[in-house]
């Protein structure tokens, strides 16, 4: 395995002083160096083909010793110096402190194909950041994470990427859902992959110590090897920065709204300087379209990240990023003009996403109901998001409509007259507004197949597959890593998959209730 290592990240950053792996306070410093910690009997359970082909790493190489040893800590590839990095953040709207990479430690840096990617292992141990922690992960939240990046970045939806999946052969006790019933479960690692794992929180913990020489630093260093097309640092460049940050954040949301994924736990620990969705934890897919849906146990009393709530809380999490980088630019107005202009955008792309959901192409002044009467409809029971839309592209006519999406319904029988009247007014409307438009029903259906997924990583899925690993039976990891990676193909053969929630996933485990330990 000859990788083409970097080190940009370490030489160009302030390093910890202290080389203790000892929780503690890290002050004047972007990381820590600090080592993976070695595993009692390491197993490779799938590797992601694709990603390591970026890396430059063969489908032979992935089959070694060498290989299973490097992603799961227990060899550090020659000449590296692994580190975690240094970050506050503001959680459930609060500030926290120093956060830091707890469970994350960086291996390396590759250069392959003019692309730099960042390699880190997740649950490979503890770091000084891991405050009251064991830096370990679990096969569940493990099993969740490797699937959910790569099925999000096949949905085209901005996100880290997943290399590896292997079960340490240690056990790791954790208490599911918080409620004081610990349990031993199988150790697992992740290797995950990104341009960068910066964060807002990375920037934030310089500004809320008044190290500004620091935040200075790393914002020079970002720009410098990620934002380079805007030009040598100066406080133009650090205003363009963060009107970029806010624009990546903002499509990366669209495209959670798109195909209905709801991060769960957006803290600004948890938001990308790049605009990727990053940390896969309490997760979870729409089933029934619902604004109100959030699938992290610790928020469902306020239900601060619910699926509607997701462009405010990017936006509030913008508005922490101004104030961190306001003392580097000390001007307000062009920091508001950014985060004006994101309500504006939002408002423009959410409109354009829902037309293009609905194959609507040319402009017609009744859109804005339209799309509003539908989003009330698919209220009134409870209704199948990626099934509605995935067979909406399919109608033709408003007699059939009832019955083209009926599949998409939970509780059919009991669907009121009035739901079905008011369906089939929409429908109506639909039906007419159609027939304005200038290109084919197969074109349409072409173009709507494109952005409305038919497969997504259905929280009973992911289930499923970590009920069957806890057996010892990882087959279903693969097929659905495969089903994932062409989420908007027919797959005739995986039809299956194509189904809504079924009633043993309603209130599981899981499946409907995951914690920040998931």
């Amino acid at each position: 395995m000859n990788l083409n290592i970097k080190d940009t990240f370490t030489t160009e950053n302030p390093a910890d002083s202290n080389v203790e792996n000892t929780r503690r306070q890290v002050e004047g410093a972007v990381f820590s160096y600090v080592k993976p910690k070695k595993t009692s009997a390491p197993k490779l359970l799938h590797v992601s083909a694709e990603m390591a082909e970026e890396l430059n790493i063969s489908s032979k190489e992935t089959k070694s010793d060498f290989f299973k040893d490097i992603v799961t800590g227990n060899r550090i590839y020659p000449n590296t110096t692994p580190y975690a990095m240094c970050y506050g953040g503001h959680q459930f709207g609060n500030w926290a402190g120093q956060l830091g990479d707890g469970r994350a430690i960086n291996l390396f840096e590759i250069e392959h194909n003019n692309k730099n990617w960042k390699v880190q292992l997740k649950g490979a141990g503890e770091t000084p950041y891991s405050r009251t922690a064991d830096g370990l992960a679990v096969l569940r939240s493990s099993i969740r994470e490797y699937l959910c990046a790569e099925a999000m970045f096949h949905l085209n939806v901005p996100t880290t990427r997943s290399l590896s999946l292997s079960l340490s052969g240690d056990a790791v006790l954790r208490d599911v859902l918080y409620n004081g019933n610990p349990a031993y479960e199988k150790g697992a690692i992740v290797a995950r992959v990104a341009p960068s794992f910066l964060r807002f929180g990375n920037f934030e913990i310089f500004t809320a110590r008044k190290d500004i020489k620091n935040l200075k630093s790393l914002v020079n260093y970002t720009i410098k090897h990620h934002f380079a097309h805007l030009g040598k640092p100066s406080k133009e460049t650090y205003i363009n920065f963060f009107k970029e940050v806010s624009e990546r954040t903002l499509k990366m949301i669209i495209d959670w709204q798109r195909v209905g994924f709801v991060h769960g736990v957006m803290n600004t620990d948890n938001m990308s300087i790049l605009g990727l969705t990053i940390d896969y934890g309490p997760y979870g897919w729409l089933e029934g379209f619902d604004f109100g849906w959030t699938p992290n146990t610790t928020d469902r009393q306020h239900k601060r990240y619910r699926y509607g709530n997701q462009p405010n809380i990017g936006l509030w999490n913008l508005y922490q990023l101004a104030n961190t980088l306001y003392p580097i630019i000390e001007e307000v107005a062009p920091l508001n003009n950014i985060l004006e202009q994101y309500k504006i955008d939002f408002e423009k792309q959410s409109f354009t996403m829902m037309k293009e959901k609905l194959g609507l192409i040319i402009s017609d002044e009744d859109d804005v109901k339209l799309i509003q009467e539908l989003e009330e409809n698919l209220q009134l029971v409870e209704t199948d998001m990626t099934i509605f839309f995935r067979l909406l592209s399919n109608f033709s006519s408003k007699e059939t409509a009832f019955n083209l999406i009926k599949n998409a319904f939970y509780n059919l029988e009991n669907i009121s007259d009035d739901v079905k009247n008011r369906w089939n007014n929409w429908f109506k409307k639909y039906d007419d507004r159609l027939k304005i438009e200038r290109i084919s029903s197969e074109e349409r259906k072409e173009k709507m197949d494109l952005v409305n997924p038919k497969y997504v990583l259905r929280n009973y899925m992911s289930q499923m597959a970590i009920d069957e690993a806890e057996k010892g039976n990882y087959s279903l990891i693969d097929e659905l890593f495969k089903l994932l990676k062409k989420p908007y193909s027919e797959q005739p053969e995986n039809e299956k998959w194509f189904a809504k929630r079924p009633e043993w996933a309603r209130n599981k485990v899981g499946c409907s209730m995951l914690s920040c330990s998931s």
